[in-house]
């Protein structure tokens, strides 16, 4: 199959080329019309992206798949252009064993459509009490560990488990929460959270956890993984860490960059998220993090819930925002359209620099590389409309929001799993 006449983003440049595959993996890239005799799809006016690589998904699946199951959340994945996902260990019974790791491994090889990644619980039951089975789950098919939706709040454990993992050559991938300075905030503490009367979360319920983390890794010398930043004193703390030559990166989602905490006063529950939206000062602060690398790249959230779990009162509501199919195009939008970000960069915000996180094949358009892209329409702008979602997730803050990049094709292992209609 050849892509032909595209634009191609590659690692330091952007070239008009055709892409050939053969047997699952990028064969040429070549002037175009230099190759011929094979399938073509032609790509005008498209841009070929390495395909886009999540490291931060809910699938729900198993224990609530009626807020999301594998089969939907993987056609959710690729219609937003992802070609590999990972996904949190929140599920129940929880991803702590061998048995859901291969469950999830199996259930994702039927759907067969992106590559999915369990991602294994620290503890077992996500309890903070004892380390769950943390070579099993490797050995099952783990990319990393993840106590999400909550931290390790025993510092000792917290350190046993990331000395633990190490030598199974895996990452924890850090929730960053002390309970204690939320407790039970259910938005960012300011103006909006008084104007609103709806409790408020400090900087600090955040920052204190990121702070230890960073202590944890430079003091053991083990790579840490920080995710979903969203306070200007966190980027700054991940950045003095990073001069230090501690071994930390970080995430941050489309929400942090995009919107502010403004977006509450109306009471809308699709706007509750966990760090919650806050500040002006912590959007740009993301922004400059992600563009001088403090901050390595972006990842979703994906937090599908039942429309039941969010048409309740603000306090009651269910945290999260359903993000896989509108990631790429807020992204672009914020990141290039508005903030000049190159198109490399963005690639590799979104697809080089998730894989190079977790070790993971991908993020790139090269000979020999698997032929996972993403193909787009750059130019196309739309309407973010929730009942085109196919995710059972409806729960998006963007319903209404006009963005550019629409998605065209998402081609996984060569073969075509997704094709606009």
């Amino acid at each position: 199959m050849i892509f032909q006449n595209a634009d191609v983003v590659l690692k330091d440049r952007l070239v008009r080329a055709d892409v050939t595959v053969e047997g699952g993996r990028i064969a040429a890239i070549s002037p175009c019309g230099e190759r011929g005799g094979a399938d073509a799809v032609d790509c005008t006016g498209l841009t070929i992206f390495p395909g886009l690589i999540d490291i931060h998904v809910h699938l729900r699946d198993p224990g609530f798949e009626k807020k999301e199951d594998i089969l939907s959340g993987s056609r959710a994945a690729v219609k937003g252009g992802f070609t590999q996902i990972c996904c949190m260990p929140n599920t129940t019974p929880v991803t702590d064993n061998k048995v859901v790791v291969t469950y999830i491994k199996a259930k994702a090889k039927e759907a067969d459509l992106c590559k999915i990644h369990p991602i294994g619980a620290i503890t077992e039951g996500q309890k903070g009490e004892t380390l769950a089975a943390i070579g099993a789950m490797k050995q099952a098919g783990a990319v990393a560990l993840s106590e999400d939706g909550k931290s390790v709040r025993n510092a000792k454990l917290m350190a046993n488990a990331m000395l633990y993992a190490s030598d199974f050559g895996l990452k924890c991938l850090c929730h960053c929460e002390d309970p204690d300075l939320s407790d039970g905030g259910v938005v960012h503490e300011g103006y909006y959270s008084t104007l609103t009367g709806l409790k408020g979360i400090i900087r600090a319920a955040e920052d204190v956890i990121i702070a230890r983390e960073l202590c944890l890794a430079e003091s053991l010398s083990i790579p840490v993984h920080i995710c979903h930043v969203s306070t200007y004193s966190g980027v700054g703390l991940i950045r003095a860490a990073k001069e230090r030559g501690v071994k930390v990166t970080a995430e941050t989602c489309p929400h942090y960059i995009t919107l502010t905490d403004e977006v509450i006063k109306d009471f809308d529950t699709n706007a509750k998220v966990n760090p919650p939206v806050r500040e002006e000062r912590d959007r740009l602060a993301l922004i400059e993090g992600l563009r001088d690398g403090t901050i390595d790249c972006i990842a979703s959230d994906h937090a599908p819930h039942h429309r039941d779990d969010k048409n309740v009162e603000f306090d009651l509501a269910a945290f999260g925002i359903s993000g896989l199919e509108t990631s790429f195009a807020l992204c672009y939008t914020e990141l290039v359209k508005k903030n000049a970000f190159s198109l490399p960069k963005f690639a590799a915000l979104m697809s080089a620099n998730p894989a190079a996180v977790l070790g993971l094949e991908g993020g790139e358009i090269a000979v020999g590389a698997a032929a996972d892209l993403t193909i787009a329409d750059l130019n196309e702008k739309w309407t973010v409309d929730p009942a085109a979602f196919v995710s059972k997730g409806k729960n998006t803050p963007f319903a209404g929001m006009e963005v550019y990049g629409k998605v065209k094709y998402t081609v996984v292992d060569g073969q075509i799993k997704y094709e606009e209609k």
